[in-house]
């Protein structure tokens, strides 16, 4: 009787065993065979190979690593040069199955001023660079959070430099998974700066190397493209940020707009308002924002 039951135990165990197998993510073999924890995860960077500031970042992080067809591998994260322009990346995941995107790129600005950016993706309303109309990519807040901080750290050897992220825009937009644009600008003098592009790749690679310290997450709400207050609580205060969408966009939000960019964001808990920079939406957001559960912040 005693070995009966231990039989049914046994089978037990293991068919529990197989159904917690089969639940998880599926994984590269090659993932499982670096690393021996089920639980591992990895980002995929990529670099535009015309992208002279992001294939320049791409070539550097690229020395340590091991080609495999035309994937980079490295221990903790991979690297593609791709052969089209980054914001119309939208069908990587018919290719390659990761946990994150991070896109390396240049910044332009017609206001030439030097800048080190990094932002979220999405088109607010029609889609003329890249992603799909009316369509929010998932952030990566944390990661945003935690390299923004790492440049400010390293504000002396970019001093030069001004250190912002901007609001969410342009594509991809229809990953799964979270992304982000890490970007150096502003003109061709920069995106050619070899050393420059090393230095910011360096910081990309200490980010990447270390765990991501979590923090509870924000959406945005108003202010300008380069949002000087949620800059500053991304470097000073305790949230990371995901959507940002700024006071020229407004016009667009929309309950469904709205729901679709809360989906996106199912992580935050919290709303940040720049209360001086919603303009004439004002009221709208704050209408909005009465059928949700979030906390509201007005900064």
């Amino acid at each position: 009787m005693l070995l009966i039951l231990f039989f049914v135990w046994l089978f037990g165990h293991f068919h529990c065993v197989g159904h917690i197998f089969q639940s998880l993510p599926r994984v590269h073999c090659w993932k499982l065979i670096r690393c021996p924890y089920i639980s591992y995860r990895m980002d995929l960077l990529i670099a535009y190979r015309d992208d002279p500031a992001g294939h320049n970042m791409a070539k550097f992080l690229s020395k340590e690593m091991t080609l495999d067809d035309n994937i980079f591998r490295g221990k903790y994260y991979d690297l593609i040069v791709i052969p089209t322009p980054t914001i119309f990346a939208d069908w990587l995941e018919e290719k390659y199955d990761y946990d994150g995107f991070v896109f390396l790129s240049k910044h332009a600005a017609e206001s030439g001023v030097l800048a080190l950016t990094c932002h979220s993706t999405g088109n607010f309303s029609d889609a003329k660079f890249g992603g799909n109309s009316r369509q929010i990519a998932i952030p990566k807040p944390d990661l945003q959070k935690t390299y923004l901080q790492t440049l400010k750290k390293n504000q002396s050897q970019f001093s030069e430099f001004q250190i912002t992220i901007e609001a969410t825009h342009h594509g991809p937009t229809a990953l799964t998974k979270p992304s982000i644009f890490i970007e150096i600008g502003t003109t061709e003098k920069q995106w050619t700066d070899v050393s420059l592009c090393n230095s910011v790749a360096t910081l990309v690679h200490q980010v990447l190397s270390q765990p991501i310290k979590k923090h509870p997450v924000a959406i945005c709400f108003g202010g300008t493209h380069y949002p000087t207050k949620f800059t500053y609580e991304l470097l000073e205060g305790k949230y990371s940020l995901g959507t940002v969408m700024p006071k020229h966009t407004l016009d667009f939000l929309d309950e469904e707009l709205f729901s679709h960019i809360l989906t996106q964001n199912n992580m935050a808990k919290t709303v940040l308002l720049d209360w001086k920079g919603l303009g004439s939406n004002k009221d709208k957001v704050l209408n909005l924002l009465k059928s949700t559960d979030l906390d509201v912040i007005k900064l």
